[in-house]
């Protein structure tokens, strides 16, 4: 079989050669026949070379996404849905995990800009050089944006949910519920993210008139075997709290886990809100109160904020703050 060419191209649409060759070397057609030059590249299974097209449009159709892990469920249901909208606009995602390491973070940084990435999401630690890094890569002319976790101290776009908001507001649902004892799981105290959460906890108990126990605020290693350390602990306690509040998708695993593992019921020996993954609190026995996030919404955002500031990425500076909301399961014991 020949392989099609650009001649098969005008032939199929009936568009000059020029207007083909323009639009395939990055230059800007009229819509109606930017779509009929895509279906004829779909239909005769035309290859655009778009190494050589970003050399000449010094685009490569690429955008760079930078996660903590490809474990962690929040990052892969982002990277999920960066792709799927991405696609629609004929951008390819590649996608780099640094561990929680801010040296691998900045390592992944360093690999994502050599490819020429048209891009960066990035769901950051809290590291100074990094946001340092990020701001130099702004600077030589690359768009970053920052999701679930904010980039402090540097110009960046900034997307994530109202996390003090949704953290005293599951607070007081534990409160109203007659809990007095709430046991707070997070993923360490160097994030933003992490930092509104505790302090959303800690102002719902404050307006309640309940004194902060720290014995029962546990902050793990961001991956779920540091929150299961601190559930064990807290389950552990002579005057155990009566609810957990685990903050993330780790540390909802970590504490189902160590309450499975210590023979105890939910809800009726410790009531649980977890947070992520709907679909597995829907089918956990029984059904789960967790925070959902509003992961289409995130992406759309994401993505509405690459295409508008990629030509323009000093421009950016903007925070899109999204509501997570709670969805209502039977893990909550009503204790008055």
């Amino acid at each position: 079989m020949s392989r099609t060419t650009i001649k098969d191209l005008a032939e199929y649409t009936g568009l000059s050669l020029g207007t083909i060759s323009k639009y395939i070397n990055g230059g800007e057609v009229k819509p109606k026949n930017k779509d009929l030059i895509d279906e004829a590249i779909k239909a005769l299974h035309y290859n655009v070379n778009q190494f050589a097209r970003g050399l000449r449009t010094n685009r490569s159709k690429t955008i760079g996404v930078l996660i903590p892990s490809l474990e962690n469920f929040f990052c892969t249901s982002l990277v999920a849905s960066i792709e799927e909208e991405l696609y629609q606009h004929q951008f390819s995602v590649m996608v780099c995990a640094y561990q929680e390491d801010s040296q691998r973070e900045r390592d992944q940084l360093r690999f994502l800009q050599s490819k020429n990435v048209d891009a960066i999401v990035i769901v950051p630690t809290n590291s100074f050089k990094t946001a340092r890094m990020v701001r130099d890569i702004i600077d030589t002319g690359t768009y970053c944006i920052a999701v679930d976790r904010k980039l402090m101290g540097i110009k960046c776009d900034y997307v994530g949910i109202n996390n003090f908001q949704i953290a005293y507001d599951v607070t007081s649902y534990l409160l109203e519920k007659g809990h007095k004892r709430i046991g707070l799981l997070g993923t360490g105290q160097t994030t933003l993210t992490a930092i509104e959460r505790y302090n959303g906890y800690a102002k719902a108990l404050e307006d309640a008139g309940i004194a902060e126990d720290q014995a029962l605020v546990g902050f793990g290693n961001n991956f779920a075997s540091g929150a299961y350390r601190q559930a064990r602990r807290f389950l552990r306690l002579r005057n155990r709290p009566t609810a957990i509040f685990a903050t993330n998708y780790d540390t909802t695993l970590g504490a189902i886990t160590a309450i499975n593992e210590l023979g105890l019921s939910v809800p009726e020996d410790i009531s649980v809100v977890g947070f992520d993954n709907l679909s597995v609190a829907k089918v956990f026995s029984p059904s789960l109160t967790i925070v959902a996030q509003p992961m289409q919404e995130i992406s759309h955002a994401t993505v509405t904020r690459i295409l508008a500031n990629i030509d323009h990425p000093d421009a950016a500076g903007d925070d899109v703050v999204l509501k997570g909301y709670i969805v209502y399961g039977s893990s909550v014991l009503q204790r008055n």
